[in-house]
């Protein structure tokens, strides 16, 4: 075992500092990684004071971090996809049982034995949690490290093992292509990268926002039209429109006003996860054969294939990068929205704590 740098919380209340955390030697099976780029995800702060008790409580210390890019620096003797200075990624996922059918048909995420990157149990016992990217390194095994587009700004890849995947993914699942019309609520974290895979995709993307001073950076995005979601006229302009749209808002909102929106069989997803239940009429999805679905994140083979997508398409994150010195003060303005569109931690500032 060795100690590695990190960023801790040691409880709901108290900011991340620095500490020292330990991480296992590699196994036969394994990757170690020297990571250079970790995202914040609302998530992370959602964890970090312990908001998602009801879901899973938080195990302090509490190291966050899932949108991991860094570079292989040893691997273990039955490892066979990487080697030494590859560049690679690690997303939400660091384990799972491998057996069940939703392993077996690649869809991890599902897994009732998934261990997630932090704030799960550590099988190995190396501690009593998992600890994630806020730290100098991480050793995972090798089914659940990513091979990164070597085309790709680094730090603009991050978010995509978190926020690329979590739109990716439903897009994906409901056949979004060429031709189709997608809704894009929010221009968020995740928004911003749904617009940028709904236009990648070839379908005509509008973006629903609650800010008129949102249009410009909808429209630099990729989005086709911007409305307005306050202006009930701009809204019934699209009734009965549209054949997906994805909806990334967290806070409470009038989810059927957007149903409304769909065309027969049309479908919205939730990425988001509002606090509150959100209230359904049933003839909203009575009248068109409408559909409301939930996703999160994505396979791990899915995911790879999100990372390729992206380089194809040289799709990256729009991303504001700090030094580890002012993750609190990111969390703070994360809380007012006052990023754009995702803090990415240059992890070498780790180095010179």
């Amino acid at each position: 075992m060795s100690n590695t740098k990190a960023y801790a919380a040691a409880s709901p209340t108290s900011p991340l500092a620095s500490t020292t955390i330990t991480r296992r030697d590699p196994t036969e099976h394994d990757v170690q990684i020297d990571i250079l780029f970790c995202g914040i995800c609302h998530s992370d702060v959602h964890s970090v004071r312990d908001e998602w008790s009801d879901f899973m409580s938080t195990t302090y210390p509490i190291v966050p971090g899932h949108e991991i890019v860094g570079r292989v620096t040893e691997v273990g003797s039955a490892v066979t996809q990487y080697k030494p200075g590859d560049l690679v990624g690690v997303g939400c996922m660091v384990d799972s049982d491998g057996i069940c059918p939703h392993c077996k048909a690649g869809l991890e995420q599902f897994c009732q034995n998934v261990i997630f990157t932090y704030n799960s149990p550590d099988k190995h016992k190396t501690a009593p949690v998992t600890y994630g990217g806020y730290s100098d390194s991480v050793v995972v095994d090798e089914r659940f490290v990513l091979r990164v587009p070597t085309n790709l700004e680094l730090a603009g890849v991050a978010p995509l093992l978190c926020a690329g995947i979590t739109t990716y993914s439903p897009m994906r699942h409901h056949g979004v292509r060429e031709g189709q019309k997608v809704g894009v609520i929010g221009l968020g974290g995740l928004g911003h990268m749904g617009v940028k895979f709904a236009h990648a995709f070839g379908a005509h993307t509008v973006v629903f926002t609650t800010s008129p001073d949102k249009t410009e950076d909808a429209l630099r995005l990729g989005a086709d039209e911007v409305v307005v979601s306050r202006n009930a006229d701009e809204m019934q302009k699209h009734a009965g429109s549209f054949d997906f749209i994805l909806d990334t808002v967290s806070a409470k909102h009038d989810i059927n006003v957007y149903l409304n929106l769909l065309r027969l069989d049309g479908n919205i997803t939730l990425v988001g996860a509002p606090e509150k239940p959100l209230d359904v009429a049933a003839f909203s999805l009575l009248m068109g054969r409408r559909s409301l679905s939930g996703s999160m994140i994505g396979g791990i083979s899915e995911t790879q294939e999100m990372l390729d997508f992206c380089g194809e398409h040289n799709i990256t994150a729009d991303v504001e990068v700090i030094p580890i010195q002012k993750v609190n003060e990111a969390y703070d303005r994360l809380l007012k929205a006052d990023v754009k569109y995702r803090f990415v931690i240059d992890m070498a500032s780790l180095k010179s704590e």
